[in-house]
């Protein structure tokens, strides 16, 4: 069964904690709360040596915008460590500020991972980490985390599900006694969606824009697709016409956009349905009352929740402050 308590014993009080995701990294220290959030972004320089340039908002201003010796790097793809040199750096950025008595050592630190992450994986975050300067590192499953950091009693003898859907994965658990007892995991999430909606647009309009600009498309119709009386409304986005070759203005139907959203949202819900078909019976019963809880930056809309309302009949409530639930619940750790 998890527990701090025991946890601490094994390797004494962390120092720092990290919430390395596919979007965004948020380090919280002991005593002082949250001293970063940042999205995960990197720019370096390129030549005889590598230097990094930028991190974090600074970083993705640039995105789009570089050329020649410089490049845009995200650790994380699809929830997976894919570029260790940027994750280092990143880190190394993010925890640059913490100053606790900890300095005169290296640091404890408690670092947040997917729940199916393979043991490659989790090694390669672990030497990341390390590589950046920071000391002995414990690994804990995010989705727990964000049940935490939601404010879940994770310990109570209750089935507790929980959705945390990230830029990269989309993680489906139930909990109880402080274990998971059933975890289901796809690599699609917010990152998926922007790309879609790329898609669609080159397809079907040979019209083109950047990922921060997906992003924002992404984010209104989402506060479209809520008031069901705005569908018929149109979207205006700026980019590049490929049949032109020049930068324009589109002009396109909301609902036209919104069905590729639904697409993406129904591999989300099968995912969730899936996991109820497996839920032993008396977890099932716990979560018929309590409902299902989601976190993580594609719970924000609201688009979500209701298709699963809608699917399954239970309850799909979206938990405060979504975006730090793991990293609420890493800090409570400390």
């Amino acid at each position: 069964m998890f527990s701090f308590r025991s946890r601490r014993r094994s390797f004494g009080a962390p120092d720092i904690a990290i919430d390395l995701g596919t979007a965004n990294i948020i380090v919280a220290e002991r005593g002082a709360g949250t001293i970063f959030n940042q999205p995960s972004i990197c720019c370096f320089e390129t030549g005889v040596s590598t230097n990094l340039v930028a991190a974090g908002s600074e970083a993705r201003a640039m995105i789009g915008r570089v050329s020649g010796p410089f490049r845009i790097a995200r650790p994380l793809r699809g929830g997976v460590l894919s570029d260790m040199a940027a994750a280092r750096e990143l880190i190394r950025f993010a925890t640059r500020r913490a100053g606790g008595a900890w300095r005169v050592r290296r640091a404890r630190a408690l670092v947040g991972v997917p729940n199916d992450a393979t043991q490659a994986e989790r090694r390669a975050l672990t030497t990341a980490v390390h590589d950046a300067g920071l000391g002995h590192v414990q690994l804990l499953p995010e989705p727990l985390m964000a049940a935490i950091g939601a404010g879940l009693d994770v310990d109570a003898p209750r089935g507790r599900m929980v959705i945390d859907c990230g830029a990269g994965t989309t993680e489906v658990v139930v909990i109880s006694l402080g274990a998971i007892c059933l975890s289901s995991t796809a690599r699609i999430g917010g990152d998926t969606l922007d790309e879609a909606l790329l898609e669609h647009l080159v397809r079907r309009h040979r019209f083109q824009i950047g990922r921060p600009g997906a992003e924002q498309l992404k984010l209104e119709l989402a506060r479209l697709g809520a008031a069901d009386e705005a569908r018929d409304r149109a979207v205006t986005i700026k980019g590049l016409s490929l049949a032109a070759g020049l930068p324009e203005t589109l002009s396109i139907a909301a609902d036209e956009l919104l069905h590729v959203c639904e697409k993406h949202l129904q591999a989300i819900v099968g995912i969730v349905i899936a996991a109820l078909e497996h839920t032993p019976p008396e977890l099932s019963r716990d979560i018929l009352d309590d409902g299902i809880l989601l976190t993580g930056g594609g719970a924000m809309t609201g688009l979500l929740s209701r298709r699963i309302t809608e699917a399954t009949g239970l309850e799909a409530r979206i938990a405060a402050a979504p975006l730090d639930c793991v990293a609420h619940g890493l800090a409570q750790a400390l």
